[in-house]
């Protein structure tokens, strides 16, 4: 073993402090190990003492958020006891929320996509203090804690939307209905277009393959910018071999709203020629061979051919004066219009919103829906128009013209056409 030999001084202090070092350092690193586990010791001693436990709860429950929210979109299957459940609070909680929904009529029925909001306190303990529930597209629920901090007060709230003004246009090439549906159009604004225009039109015989039509119409979308309503047709025009219709909404007198054509001439009449859009003239006025019991007798109305569950309009204002059987007829309605005029639409599959016999009825009013009830070979409409008694052809019926608008009123129809005009070239820009 060879040994080191250290020829100065200055070499052999090196050597010392090196050695010094190295003994500092196994001692320090000991001593720190020391401290470090009787430093875990004492704070898991810390974290297990009860008051600290208590203490350090409530200062993290303080830094958390005050307020957690809940929202819910309603499924099948749904009910509100079910709903509420989702919700992590207390048993007189739930109770609580479910007695207020049940205070409310509109919310008797639990609908499929119906939008649920909770706000939730956390304070102290999981308390709603508010939350809402939608009712329609249009408007909403809102409950609140009262004073008390204990019942739910609630009132009815509109939602903001904004209404958009709509410009569409198309050739007919298989039938209004379909081509409208098929670019985008509400079926709310094409039964309100079939109305307006069923007053000169017959949609059967009328309408030929590449006749076409234009239509400005409010649309109303919500925040996410997805359309939630309709509103009014502003504008319509139906163009028949290159003959135009056109229709101009009207405020004639104030909160009198009606539809007026070019030269200031209303639309309206009593009843309209066609009570339903899209059908097929099956079976007029007249003699005929029953289809069912085989023999030639008098056919006393007009039959539509449509598909089931067609809507079926009022022709006219008036009161139902039946809604139900009518033998071979099935499910009737029966309206007097006045002193002159009564209709009868028949073979209905089932009735519209609240049609019984004596509540009244506006133009153009859903009443029904085609189906094949009673003594029929398909799903159609007959339709009846009885004047003075006696039953007559629809079709060939002559009404008097509604209003023709003069002076200053004829003044103030020209102002708002050039308006609509304008904004219809404005429309169209945009779109080009």
């Amino acid at each position: 073993m060879k040994l080191i030999k250290f020829n100065t001084y200055k070499e052999y202090a090196i050597f010392f402090w090196l050695i010094l070092i190295c003994i500092f350092g196994i001692v320090v690193s000991k001593i720190h190990s020391t401290t470090q586990i009787e430093n875990n010791i004492k704070i898991n001693s810390t974290f297990n003492n009860i008051y600290f436990k208590k203490t350090f709860k409530e200062v993290t429950k303080n830094l958390a958020p005050r307020f957690s929210y809940f929202e819910y979109l309603s499924k099948s299957g749904d009910n509100y006891q079910i709903i509420i459940n989702k919700l992590d609070i207390s048993t007189d909680e739930k109770k609580d929320i479910l007695s207020a929904i049940k205070d409310q009529k509109k919310l008797n029925v639990l609908k499929i996509n119906q939008k649920f909001f909770f706000k939730i306190d956390n304070l102290y303990k999981a308390k709603v203090i508010e939350f809402k529930i939608e009712t329609d597209k249009k408007n909403e629920i809102i409950f609140n804690r009262s004073k008390n901090n204990e019942k739910f007060t609630s009132k009815t709230i509109k939602k903001n939307f904004k209404k958009n003004l709509v410009y569409k246009e198309t050739i007919i090439t298989k039938s209004l209905y379909s081509n409208a549906i098929d670019i985008g159009i509400s079926p709310n604004i094409i039964i309100e277009f079939a109305r307006l225009y069923g007053f000169q039109i017959d949609f059967q015989r009328d309408i030929w393959k590449d006749d076409s039509f234009q239509i400005i119409y409010e649309e109303y979308t919500n925040e996410n910018k997805e359309i939630v309503d309709t509103g009014e047709i502003i504008f319509a025009n139906l163009i028949l071999q290159s003959e135009d219709y056109q229709l101009y909404k009207h405020e004639y007198q104030k909160n009198k709203i009606d539809y007026f054509d070019e030269n200031g001439k209303s639309i309206k009449k009593t009843l309209m020629k066609t009570p339903i859009n899209g059908a097929r003239l099956s079976s007029s006025f007249g003699k005929r061979k029953h289809p069912i019991l085989g023999y030639t007798k008098m056919h006393t109305g007009t039959d539509f051919a449509a598909p089931q569950g067609t809507p079926i309009m009022a022709s006219g204002d008036g009161k139902v004066t039946k809604a139900g059987w009518c033998g071979g007829g099935g499910n009737c309605v029966k309206i007097k219009h006045n002193s002159t005029y009564q209709t009868v639409y028949a073979h209905m599959s089932k009735f519209g919103s609240g049609i019984k016999k004596g509540v009244r009825v506006k133009q153009g009013q859903i009443i029904g829906y085609v189906g094949s009830t009673g003594l029929s070979t398909g799903p159609h409409l007959h339709y009846e128009v009885i004047e003075n008694g006696r039953k007559i052809n629809s079709q060939k019926l002559k009404l008097p013209s509604g209003k023709i608008l003069k002076g200053k009123e004829r003044k103030k129809f020209e102002v708002d056409k050039i308006k609509i005009d304008v904004l219809k070239s404005n429309l169209i820009a945009k779109i080009n």
